[in-house]
Order: structure tokens, then sequence, then C-alpha cells
């Protein structure tokens, strides 16, 4: 789809890189050239991405970091200019969620996911934006955000709240950094596959077919699919967009808003076990 040296000579931070979504992306820009620092606060994960990619060929580094925390954040990007030499990209990745009946929450729980999702964004925002205009330089922002920042979603307020906020930012920055030559662009993502946070957002196997059924295209997103779009929206070839949020969900937003409406179905039984899952 892509020539090969598409993001050549790029440095590119993404956050949340050693699972999921995150480390299809980061292969994806390794594989099209760029150079790829992911962070987040598990080692473990970061170390086997790193290996992993670099026994493929590929030039990838990684950054233990709580993007909650803008010094870690500082330091984190001090010592990726250290090897790289500069950041061209950042892709805002990391996020927390779960499902919960919104009146069972704490506001302790709250803050947890604003914290990670919407506070993290903004300080990984600033920091590489400040960097930027100081030097002069350009740069790229990707944000990843959802559908219900702009619809809505029961039972994922937290969520909702925190990504209708990072796309409230993607689309001030871009007006307001267009200027100075950074652009701010972002995915919103409909279902699709990732271990881990799939089996903690769907209780049942029964809840993942009722996904895909409630989808047009009737199917959950292939991992290559977004890969390819985030690596097209960060490249120079879409230089012109910017501000713009690119939906890739199958039609599932337009066919009924918010994508965990459905888990008004749910038993006491079950919301009992997504509470003891979480």
């Amino acid at each position: 789809m892509f020539r090969e040296d598409l993001l050549l000579g790029k440095v590119a931070i993404i956050t949340g890189g050693g699972t999921g979504l995150g480390k299809s992306m980061a292969r994806r820009f390794a594989v099209l050239g760029a150079d790829v620092a992911i962070v987040s606060r598990n080692k473990e994960h970061l170390e086997s991405t790193m290996n992993e990619l670099k026994d493929e060929g590929y030039s990838i580094s990684y950054r233990q970091c709580d993007i909650r925390d803008p010094g870690q954040i500082e330091e984190a990007v001090d010592s990726i200019i250290d090897e790289f030499g500069k950041v061209d990209i950042l892709v805002n990745n990391a996020a927390g969620n779960f499902v919960s009946k919104t009146e069972m929450l704490s506001p302790k729980a709250f803050d947890t996911i604003l914290k990670i999702t919407l506070n993290g964004t903004v300080y990984f925002t600033l920091e590489m934006g400040k960097r930027w205009i100081n030097s002069g330089s350009k740069g790229t922002i990707l944000n990843m955000i959802a559908t219900y920042a702009w619809t809505g979603s029961a039972y994922v307020v937290p969520s909702a709240t925190a990504k209708a906020g990072v796309l409230a930012l993607t689309r001030s920055l871009a007006v307001e950094w267009g200027p100075k030559g950074i652009r701010t662009v972002a995915i919103a993502p409909g279902p699709f596959p990732t271990g881990g946070s799939t089996k903690r957002l769907l209780p049942s196997e029964d809840m993942l077919d009722l996904l895909v059924s409630r989808n047009p295209s009737k199917r959950l997103g292939t991992h290559a699919e977004l890969a390819n779009l985030a690596a097209f929206l960060v490249s120079d070839e879409a230089s012109f967009i910017n501000g713009e949020v690119i939906t890739i969900d199958g039609g599932e937003w337009l066919s009924g808003a918010g994508q965990f409406n459905m888990l008004s179905s749910l038993t006491e039984d079950a919301w009992e076990e997504m509470r003891r899952r979480r």
C-alpha cells in the first residue's frame, strides 16, 4: 500500500507502544523506515516489543515512563532526543478504560481514567509542542480517541469524558499550532481486538458476538488496517490534513451511537463479574 521509505528519516514516539494497537503502529512505522521510541509504565511489555522488532531488523528503543508525571515525560523525551537527535511524530495512544455503572464509580476511579487518557495526552503534547515551537521545528501529533468522544456512551463515562477532551485538544491545537508547522490529527477506532483490554471491556463471548452483529461491516477491525491509517496520517503525504478525526469503525457509530450502550442488558451477576475483573 505504501512505499517502503514513507517514514524514512522520521523519529516517532508512541505512548502505550508495548502492546495492542500501539505495538502494531510501532511495527508499521518501523517497517516504513521510522526510528521508533515506545513509551509506557510496563517495562516487561516494552522490552518484549523492542527485542521482537530489533530481531526483525528495525530501529526501536523504549523508555519506561508514567505519562501522568510531566517530569518523567521530560526525562523520557530528553533521552529519546539524545539517542535519535530529534522527534518528528508523537502518537498519544496510551489510555485507560473499564465498564461500570456510573453511580458505582468513586472519584478515584474517575480520576484514574482522566489522568491517563486526558492529562497524560495533554502533558506529552505540551512537552513536544513547546520543544518544536522553541526550536522552530515541524511536528505531527496523532491522538487516539473514540467515536463516543462526540456521541457519548453509557457505562464508560470517564473514558468518554476524557476522549471528548482529547478531541477538543486536537481541534484547538490544529488552529493554534498549525501556523507554527505542527499538525494535530486523530483516529477514532471502533472495535479492534486487543487482548487484555477486550477481555476487560467485554464480559463474555456473547457480548463480542453482539458487537460484531451490530456492526454494519459484520466484523472487527484488523490491526493492519489501523496501523496503515496511522502511518498515512503522520506521513508527509497527509501534510494538508490538520484538525481532522478519521473514524475507522466499519460504520458502527452511524448505526447506533454509544459503543457500550448494549450493556443495559447485563444481569447483576454479570456486573459483579465485571467488577471482579476490573
